[in-house]
This record gives structure tokens, C-alpha cells and sequence, in this order.
């Protein structure tokens, strides 16, 4: 597969994501060329922090795979990768990460801070903005979504106290 079509197998996961309600964030794991893990976020449906995209798909990889070290493979996510998940990328050894939008808030591969240029034992070349458009559409969309439906709920204030 190429890269523009291992992108849209993690558009395809955040999309699955969004219709959880959960922000969309998918990822793609491949070993030459062909997908071996996939997923989504889960934070809000599984009620755990830990569930990135990115850290599922290490995971899933590294159960196929039969070991944490995936030097052989790639990893594409359609939100730049937070400090954990970068963290996640160092240590499992992934050799190559390309993700799609910029994360301005948490992003690690340049964005806010690029734990990739730091002195760790590892550095993935990373490639930025493939599909960028599309994943930063998803993106918007679900937050316009979440905060219109926020705006017809009334938000709890703690009583006033004289």
C-alpha cells in the first residue's frame, strides 16, 4: 500500500472514532507496505487515559509481531503525536512516523516540542501534513459538533453562597 492509502485506512479508524464520540484519532501500523495493526481512540468509551490511537496500534503491532521492538515498521496517525505517544514511539522503536494534522496544544514532532530531536536512544524520521486536510476536518467537525451539543445543556454552576 502506499502512503497515501495506509493515511486513509487511519482516516477510516477516526471516523470510527468520531461515531463513538470519541475525538477523531486513527492509526495504521505497517510492516513493508501492508497493515498489521489499526485503531482508535477509546479514551471516553473505555474510560482510560492510555487509549490513543497510537498506543492501541503499538500494542495490537507488538502482540502480531511477537516482540516491543518494531524497527521494521511504520506508523501513520492523522494527529500529530502527543508526549506520550511519542514516548510510545521511542521505546517500541518504530522506525518511521508520518501523521496527517498539527497538534498545536500537545503535538511532540515539532509543534509544541519535538521529542524526536531530543538525546534518546531512538529517533523515527517523521513526516508531517499527508492528508492534513482531511484529518484536521474530522477533526473540526467533531468539536463544532460537541460544542453545540454542549450549548444546549446547561452547565452545572456550584450554588452561590452569601
Amino acid at each position: 500500500m502506499t502512503d497515501y492509502e495506509l493515511m486513509g485506512a487511519a482516516l477510516a479508524e477516526a471516523e470510527q472514532a468520531a461515531a463513538l464520540g470519541e475525538v477523531p484519532v486513527g492509526a495504521v501500523i505497517a510492516k513493508d507496505g501492508e497493515i498489521i495493526a489499526s485503531a482508535h481512540n477509546t479514551r471516553e468509551t473505555e474510560k482510560n487515559a492510555l487509549h490513543h490511537a497510537e498506543l492501541l496500534a503499538i500494542d495490537a503491532a507488538c502482540k502480531k509481531l511477537g516482540g516491543w521492538r518494531l524497527w521494521e515498521c511504520e506508523l501513520f496517525v492523522t494527529l500529530e503525536p502527543c508526549p506520550m505517544c511519542a514516548g510510545a514511539i521511542i521505546n517500541s522503536r518504530i522506525r518511521r512516523v508520518v501523521y496527517g494534522a498539527a497538534d498545536t496544544k500537545a503535538g511532540c514532532c515539532g509543534s509544541v516540542t519535538d521529542l524526536f530531536a531530543m538525546p534518546f536512544n531512538h529517533h523515527p524520521a517523521v513526516e508531517q501534513g499527508l492528508r492534513a486536510e482531511e484529518a484536521q476536518e474530522l477533526l473540526q467537525a467533531f468539536f463544532l459538533r460537541l460544542r453545540e451539543e454542549r450549548a444546549g445543556k446547561p452547565r452545572w454552576r456550584p450554588p452561590v453562597t452569601k
